[in-house]
């Protein structure tokens, strides 16, 4: 276990070395400065202010020094907001995206997994129809959409909600039920697609023959078996929304990482692009990793190896 964890540390070292490496570039490859669309300025100001920031560097010392930096930590000073650190301002938006994110997955996964549940169970009757045609639908319908229906009938029509704003957990409940729709699909339609398997399997059919009930046999054997294709999308999705809806933070007015990550890229503020971009791949792959160690808990017949296979 060891030897695993080492092994998929380093591999998520490698990963946010090359993502910093990529978008650094690509920063570098878009038009037009962070200061461009400051025109009162006059050409030394500009020098000034591309002096202060590292800019009049080549760009290869300045991939270096970015390197360097965030090695310690440091992921630079945002152009947008003046002194400002980018990771003061990651830390002051992640947490109304976290709390949307992680309610909108319980909300999704807990009802994703009972719906696809229920489905395999009560295949190829009209439950089962039900089930699959919400979950189409939960696919199809964007959440902005849907955003937008909450907003209308449940705050706007029936006033039960805030209509946008961030003033509470109140406030959280419209945009986390928009975002929630889309993972309770998918949870569910992947965990009625496993369980219709493992209900055919031989180890269910022995179960059945001693005497335990359907409903036993389900909650002993067919339900944990088919939580792998389930938990493996769930990690993924997880950082999806924890790092924020770009459309429901704005419909909503949240102050969110995803709100953040717009304004960033519209003043063209790098070191907050790159900080975002950073911030959401180290989500990813520690997910990835929980994911990977969640496996061995969830089926004992899958093991971590020392040599992590």
């Amino acid at each position: 276990m060891v030897k695993y964890l080492a092994k998929r540390i380093s591999f998520l070292v490698l990963t946010l070395f090359l993502v910093a490496s990529i978008t650094f570039f690509l920063m570098k490859l878009m038009p037009g400065t962070p200061f461009s669309n400051q025109a009162k300025l006059s050409p030394e100001q500009l020098d000034i202010l591309n002096k202060q920031y590292g800019l009049d560097k080549p760009v290869f010392i300045q991939y270096l020094s970015y390197l360097w930096n965030m090695v310690q930590g440091n992921l630079g000073t945002s152009f947008q907001f003046n002194n400002q650190a980018v990771t003061s301002i990651i830390l002051e938006r992640m947490g109304p995206s976290l709390q949307l994110g992680s309610q909108a997955m319980l909300f999704g996964s807990f009802f994703g997994i009972i719906l696809g549940a229920i489905a395999a169970i009560k295949k190829n009757t009209w439950v089962d129809s039900v089930a699959t045609f919400f979950s189409i639908l939960g696919i199809s319908i964007p959440s902005f959409v849907l955003a937008v229906l909450l907003q209308y009938f449940l705050a706007f029509k029936l006033n039960l909600f805030p209509v946008a704003l961030w003033d509470g957990w109140n406030s959280s409940i419209l945009p986390s039920l928009a975002l929630a729709v889309a993972p309770l699909a998918n949870v569910a339609r992947f965990m009625r697609t496993e369980m219709v398997d493992v209900l055919s399997s031989d180890y269910i059919t022995l179960s059945k023959s001693k005497g335990n009930s359907k409903w036993q046999t389900v909650a002993k054997h067919a339900l944990r078996n088919s939580l792998i294709p389930a938990v493996t999308i769930i990690g993924p999705m997880t950082v999806n929304l924890m790092t924020g809806s770009l459309v429901v933070e704005n419909i909503f007015t949240v102050p969110g990482i995803g709100e953040q990550f717009v304004k960033s890229i519209m003043t063209n503020d790098y070191p907050t692009i790159m900080g975002l971009t950073i911030f959401y791949s180290f989500l990813l792959t520690v997910v990835i990793l929980i994911v990977d160690i969640l496996y061995g808990i969830i089926d004992p017949r899958i093991r971590l190896n020392e040599g992590g296979k």
